[in-house]
Order: C-alpha cells, then sequence, then structure tokens
C-alpha cells in the first residue's frame, strides 16, 4: 500500500535540487504533487520524473504546476492557494523549502536590498506561504519547513557561517517561527516541524557558493596589484567561466582585462589579463579545496544527499512521529563544528569609565514609553560620565516617547527605514566628538493575538523593525566607524567602534505563555545567529576592532528588565578589552 495514497504535497522550490527529490520522494508513496518556483522549464521537468514516478507505482495521483511564484510575493502566494480551494483541493502537507545563497560577501559590503530580499524569501516566504496555506488545510495537516544547521542553537553558542549574514539571520528567526506555529495551529490539529539536515550535497553549493566564498577572501586583501574595488569587478565577469572550456575562459578573460583597463590609467591591458588568470586560478584552487574538504565529509557521512534529506522529510510526514515532534526543529548535525561560546549573562566587571570626549548615538525604534524610559535611563548615566548622548528616533516611534527624549536629550525625529537619513545624522554626530558607540533600541514587539493571523503588512513591518532596520543601522555605523571600508577591507584592520542592539524584550508578566514567549523569540532568533557571523567576519577575516554586540532583556519567567545591568554593559562595551571578547551576545537578567 502507498503510504501517501491520497495525500497532497506542495513543495516550494521544487524545481531542482532538495525539492525536486522531496516531491519525488512522496510521489512514489502515493501522493499528489504541487509544484511551484520562479522558473518554469525546472518545474516542467520535475513534473515529467513525477509523471514517469506516478506510473511506475500504478499511482493515480497528480501533480498541478504553479510556475512563475516567488514565495515572498505576496500576491502571487495568495492567488495560487485561492486557485487550489476555488478547485476544492485540500493540501495535507506543505514543505518550506524554497530558498536562495543570498549575497555571499563581508556583511560590510553586503547590499541592504539584497540583505532583505533574502529575509523575504526565506522567512517572509515561510510565514506567508504557510499563513495561506490555512485556508486549503484541515485538522492532521502538517507544515514541515527546512532551515539550516548553521543558526541552530546550543545554549552557550551559535554558528557563525561567515559571508552569508542575511542567509543564517532569516534562517534563525525561521527556525524560530516553526516553534512559534506550532503553539498557533495546536487548536485547529495542524502540526509544524522543522528540520535542520545539516550539510547537504548539493551542485549549487558547488557551482555558486564555494567559487563565491573562494573570490570573497581574494576580494578582501586585494590580489598583486588589484584593489580589492577592482578585484569585486573583475570576479564579476571571470568567476561565471569556472567550468567553461578553455578557449571560452581566454575570450572571457580578456574581455574582463580590456574592461579593468579602462578604468587603469597606463596599466598594460595584456599585463592585466596575465594577472586576472592568475586570480581565476586561485580562487579554482580555494573552491577546489572546499569541495575537495565537502568530498571527505561526504565520504564520512558527515553531508547528506538530497535523497536522505527527502527521507527525513517523509519520516517527519508520519502522523504517529508528526504528533511527538510537534513544534521541534529537528538538528541533522553529523559535523564537527567548532565553536566558541558566544552567549553570557553578565559582562565582565570594569572600573566606573570616563566617557569625555565620547559620543552614544542611539537610534530608537520605541514601541512604547518604557522603551524610552530605558534611553533616558542609559542617556543619563552616559552623561553623568562625562559623554554626550545624540538621539535618533523613529518617526514611527509614539509621540509621548519622541517628546520624552527630545525634551532631555539633542535629538532629531528621522526615518529609520531610510539609510541615507541614517547615515546622515550619524556623520552629523561625529562633529561633536570622538564617536564611541551607536546603541540601536529596537522596542518591545507589540501586542498582537498570533502571527499566523497578522496581515502581510502587519508582518512585513515586523521584520523591518526586527531584522532590517537593525542590520541597516548596524551597516551604517560600519560605514561611519570605517569609511569607505566596505569597498576596501583592508581599511578595518586595527579599526575600532561598536553597535550595541538592545531587544526585543521577552515579556514581562506573572502569566507569560509559551505561545507569547515564541513570538518574540521569532525575531530574537534573526539577530543571534546575524550577530556572531558578523563578529566573526570582523575579527577572522577583517582583523578589525569594530565589533556589534547584541543585549536581549528579559526572562522567560517575565521579570522586569534591569536597565542598570545594561549599564554595566555598555561600560565594558567601551572598554579597551571589548573585542578580544569572544561573547556577543548578553541575556543580561538570566542566571544560569
Amino acid at each position: 500500500m502507498l503510504k501517501f495514497q491520497n495525500k497532497v504535497v506542495l513543495v516550494t522550490g521544487s524545481g531542482t535540487g532538495i525539492g525536486q527529490a522531496i516531491a519525488k520522494k512522496f510521489a512514489e508513496h502515493g501522493a499528489s504533487i504541487i509544484v511551484l518556483g520562479r522558473r518554469k522549464e525546472p518545474l516542467e521537468e520535475t513534473a515529467k520524473i513525477l509523471e514517469e514516478v506516478f506510473k511506475r507505482v500504478q499511482s493515480k495521483a497528480f501533480v498541478k504546476i504553479f510556475p512563475g511564484v516567488d514565495v515572498s510575493d505576496e500576491q502571487l502566494i495568495t492567488d495560487m492557494f485561492e486557485s487550489l480551494k476555488k478547485s476544492n483541493i485540500n493540501v495535507d502537507i506543505i514543505v518550506n523549502n524554497a530558498g536562495v545563497s543570498g549575497p555571499v560577501t563581508c556583511f560590510p559590503n553586503s547590499p541592504i536590498d539584497e540583505f532583505k530580499s533574502t529575509v523575504a524569501i526565506h522567512l517572509t516566504g515561510t510565514f506567508w506561504t504557510s499563513s495561506q496555506a490555512l485556508r486549503v488545510m484541515k485538522a492532521g495537516s502538517k507544515i514541515i519547513t527546512i532551515s539550516t544547521f548553521f543558526a541552530e542553537e546550543r545554549p552557550l553558542e551559535q554558528r557563525p557561517y561567515r559571508f552569508r549574514s542575511p542567509y543564517t539571520a532569516s534562517q534563525g528567526a525561521k527556525n524560530r517561527l516553526v516553534e512559534a506555529m506550532s503553539w498557533e495551529l495546536i487548536d485547529k490539529g495542524i502540526i509544524s516541524i522543522g528540520t535542520n539536515p545539516g550539510p547537504v550535497h548539493s551542485d549549487r553549493i558547488y557551482k555558486t557558493v564555494y567559487p563565491k566564498a573562494a573570490s570573497e577572501f581574494m576580494r578582501v586583501s586585494g590580489f598583486e596589484d588589484l584593489t580589492p574595488l577592482e578585484v569585486e569587478k573583475a570576479n564579476k565577469e571571470i568567476v561565471p567561466l569556472l567550468g567553461e572550456e578553455e578557449s571560452i575562459v581566454k575570450k572571457g578573460i580578456a574581455q574582463a582585462a580590456a574592461n579593468l583597463a579602462k578604468t587603469k590609467d597606463g596599466t598594460d591591458s595584456k599585463k592585466i589579463e596575465d594577472t586576472l588568470a592568475k586570480l581565476l586560478s586561485k580562487i579554482q584552487s580555494i573552491a577546489e579545496k572546499i569541495q575537495k574538504n565537502t568530498a571527505k565529509m561526504i565520504a564520512d557521512e558527515q553531508f547528506l544527499s538530497q535523497e536522505q534529506v527527502a527521507e527525513t522529510v517523509l519520516a517527519l510526514s508520519d502522523d504517529i512521529l508528526a504528533r511527538i515532534l510537534n513544534g521541534k526543529v529537528i538538528p541533522g548535525d553529523r559535523v564537527f563544528y567548532p565553536v566558541r561560546p558566544h552567549v553570557a549573562t553578565t559582562t565582565p566587571d570594569v572600573t566606573q569609565p570616563d566617557f569625555s570626549s565620547k559620543v552614544f548615538v542611539f537610534t530608537i525604534d520605541a514601541t512604547d514609553k518604557t522603551d524610552s524610559d530605558r534611553v533616558e535611563y542609559i542617556s543619563e548615566h552616559i552623561v553623568k560620565n562625562g559623554g554626550k548622548v545624540v538621539c535618533l528616533i523613529s518617526k514611527n516611534s509614539p509621540k509621548e516617547c519622541q517628546d520624552a527624549i527630545k525634551a532631555k536629550f539633542h535629538s532629531h525625529v528621522i526615518d529609520l527605514k531610510n539609510p541615507d537619513e541614517i547615515e546622515r545624522f550619524l556623520n552629523t554626530a561625529k562633529g561633536i566628538g570622538i564617536l564611541d558607540m551607536v546603541i540601536h533600541v529596537a522596542g518591545k514587539v507589540p501586542n498582537f493575538t498570533k502571527i499566523l493571523d497578522l496581515s502581510r503588512s502587519e508582518w512585513d513591518n515586523l521584520v523591518d523593525k526586527f531584522i532590517n532596520t537593525p542590520a541597516t543601522v548596524i551597516q551604517k555605523a560600519f560605514e561611519i566607524f570605517v569609511p569607505g571600508g566596505a569597498k576596501d577591507p583592508r581599511l578595518f584592520k586595527g579599526k575600532a567602534g561598536t553597535v550595541v542592539v538592545i531587544g526585543p524584550d521577552l515579556p514581562v508578566g506573572d502569566k507569560i505563555s509559551g505561545a507569547e514567549r515564541a513570538k518574540v523569540e521569532v525575531f530574537r532568533g534573526a539577530l543571534r545567529p546575524f550577530t556572531t557571523t558578523i563578529n566573526q567576519e570582523l575579527s577572522d577575516v577583517l582583523n578589525s576592532k569594530v565589533r556589534s554586540f547584541l543585549i536581549l532583556p528579559g526572562t522567560i519567567d517575565g521579570k522586569e528588565p534591569d536597565n542598570e545591568k545594561i549599564c554595566q554593559a555598555i561600560n565594558y562595551f567601551s572598554s579597551d578589552n571589548a573585542p578580544s571578547l569572544s561573547e556577543v551576545i548578553f541575556c543580561t537578567d538570566e542566571v544560569r
């Protein structure tokens, strides 16, 4: 008997790779399959494969294609599920698989629009697909979400994935979204499970991620007489040549050299050709070295095949097992990945600091009066110790918060969603004194009943507030601390500067449910791996003393956060010892 006969399974990003393998595996067990993705041709190829499977297993199942569907697109996903509803097609299993590599570069150089796009596909795509799918799901249905082990969290560590900060941020949030959905769907009898299959043997990794990572290694330092910016421009032209015939490679290098020569006065194009040939060879050797290590890991069964990931998803869809694992994110970690502790509860003690001549800039995205009270408390501490304070308040903050801060400190109301506006005011603050620290107050997660009941605009505002805006502030602060460092990473070496993100807080109260905590953890889950990733880049790749720290106030038992402990952390972050600390995330109200 075919185990999933008469079941309907929808797999996002199912035109190739893991998604296709999952669709095929369910088809082998009798399920009808709905495939969707951005490109029509791969989906049609998947459909052919599935039709052949149906014939082989003698199944009367069907396959339905939705081409041109980007999971981050609100209208396309909404229309797809409306179409299924009108066709009276109920979906028994949703597999959130769609994803992209995103930019593969150090965070200071990562275009913020690409950062947002990566988050939109991985995180928002999962949220909106799951939310809209509820219209065609009934009790007993399941939502299976695929994430990555690079964001899987342990009590005292994270897994930084350098050059992939948008990816780790979105995946970390996605893990916690799985848990939040499980709380919210109990009354509907729908199960939510996540799986982090660990490293997976995939052609996409070899053809995209590895060469891009190798290219970024070469960009960071420059190559021979090429600047990092010139390496970056050249790489865009020569890296796609990897694996091509020798004649095509030579022609491509010659064209790239000619283009580069136009910007390098007096430099012989032939000399640049020789340099680019060496550069491409170096990139290839680095990528092959990574791949060789990967091959050994595959042989040692540290990597899963796409087929094995599909088997995992199939197993998690079993009725009995799914009930047991509801709300869990199942790790598939078979790789030894040595990391230092990144999470702490308290910062090391320091003597009372002297903030004289130092400027502290607050960027404030307040939710309620307790956020502005916190800013006042910390600011008064800084001023008392000789420092100067500038407050940049989001225009979306409540009026009472704006007025309270403006009454006491040098303040401007700005659009924190506008990177140019953030940069302009940070530059202005530099004229007041030595810019020591940028402190972003993220505010609290506003009250709402359920994540899955949110409108798309409400969800997008939360993602902007707690993921995109902190990332934008951090990146703009880096630009102020190290002017030109995004394009010339060599400038980061030895430079100092500190960015602190505070919040979001855990909810306060005597009776805080797991569901309430889970909503907040979605966004805290994004900031934790993001923070560790960018700090690893700063310390290990860029040899910089610039740092970003994360403070997550509150406790699971609902106690009021202690702003004095945050001040103690600020004292330490401003000290000379802070850049050498492996801990970059501080849960200041917790006790372990």
